[in-house]
């Protein structure tokens, strides 16, 4: 892929498909409104995204390095298994502007890759690491659990996250913060991953 010359055009521009897809979704991602909330021309755009594919695909790309950075930190911070997964399951909750952001890129690149199979492999690799890391921790925390058991409680914790964080880009009311916390607290004591479940 070509680049700009101009590091600080290639940051404005990066940005720009960040917002543009947060806000207005896979429809409103277009060269010309990124070119417009980045400050350039549409030809500059082209220059380093040559189609909408790669548009979405450096939006997914971004999407996977911030949380994907946030959530080493966490987990390398946790004292315990248990502390590690809740501390990687509440970041990847829209519980603030930057992870509502973060939820509403996510669900807009969803769509789009519903019928573009570029698309969704590249969705498919980036949340695999999500998957897997789950899996790890649950494996962790529930030792007596066996492969399948572990990859189920593991499918039905990421289904709840990613659920919970997809309705709450719609519906603030039902799924605010304060929600979404007490929901995930009742998961992680149901399925016997929550520090009270040793004794």
């Amino acid at each position: 892929m070509a680049r700009t010359k101009d590091p600080a055009a290639q940051a404005r521009i990066s940005h720009a498909v960040w917002e543009v897809l947060g806000e207005h979704g896979p429809h409103g991602l277009t060269l010309r409104a990124v070119a417009e909330r980045a400050g350039c021309t549409t030809g500059l755009v082209l220059h380093r995204f040559p189609d909408k594919r790669a548009l979405l695909l450096h939006a997914r790309d971004l999407l996977h390095e911030r949380t994907a950075a946030r959530t080493e930190a966490l987990e390398a911070a946790a004292e315990t298994p248990r502390d590690a997964l809740r501390a990687v399951l509440r970041q990847a909750l829209s519980l603030t502007d930057e992870t509502r952001q973060e939820a509403r890129v996510w669900l807009g690149y969803l769509a789009a890759a519903l019928d573009d199979e570029v698309l969704a492999e590249r969705h498919r690799a980036g949340h695999g690491v999500f998957v897997a890391r789950t899996r790890r921790l649950v494996a962790e925390i529930r030792p007596e659990l066996t492969e399948a058991e572990v990859a189920a409680t593991a499918t039905v914790v990421v289904g709840f996250i990613e659920g919970v964080s997809t309705l709450s880009t719609a519906d603030d009311d039902h799924y605010d913060a304060a929600a979404q916390l007490a929901a995930l607290d009742r998961l992680l004591l149901v399925l016997g991953l929550d520090e009270t479940s040793d004794a």
